[in-house]
């Protein structure tokens, strides 16, 4: 038997402004509201994961973790450096500007405004 994870729910302050956020850094498709009511703010992630953003009065944050191409990993970079968003090499320091990731030759790490940590790393 084959498993694929279809979805997971990222909790966040505002849903639209979350899946915004990461589609825009990550040059991922933001896909229409989702849902019951449409609660959900969908961000495609592939064919076969969605990751469905979700307003919470309470928040604890998550940590996703996405393996990119070096020249999508270059994207990613240069997109957080355009809007000005601190990024570091370590989940406790995700704003010290380094690259220098323990498990990949080049990886980051960076928050959401909810305080989601985002964690993208590129083989080469």
């Amino acid at each position: 038997m084959t498993v694929t994870l279809n979805h997971t729910i990222v909790p966040a302050r505002d849903n639209a402004a979350a899946a915004d956020f990461l589609a825009g850094i990550l040059g991922l498709r933001r896909l229409p509201p989702d849902g019951f009511d449409g609660k959900f703010a969908p961000v495609e992630v592939n064919d076969s994961l969605t990751l469905q953003f979700m307003t919470a009065p309470e928040l604890e944050p998550h940590h996703l973790a996405f393996d990119v191409a070096p020249e999508e990993f270059d994207q990613v970079l240069s997109r957080l450096r355009d809007r000005d968003v601190p990024f570091g090499n370590s989940p406790f320091e995700p704003e010290n500007g380094r690259m220098d990731h323990p498990l990949s030759p080049r990886g980051l790490f960076f928050r959401d405004d909810s305080g989601n940590l985002y964690e993208v790393m590129s083989p080469e």
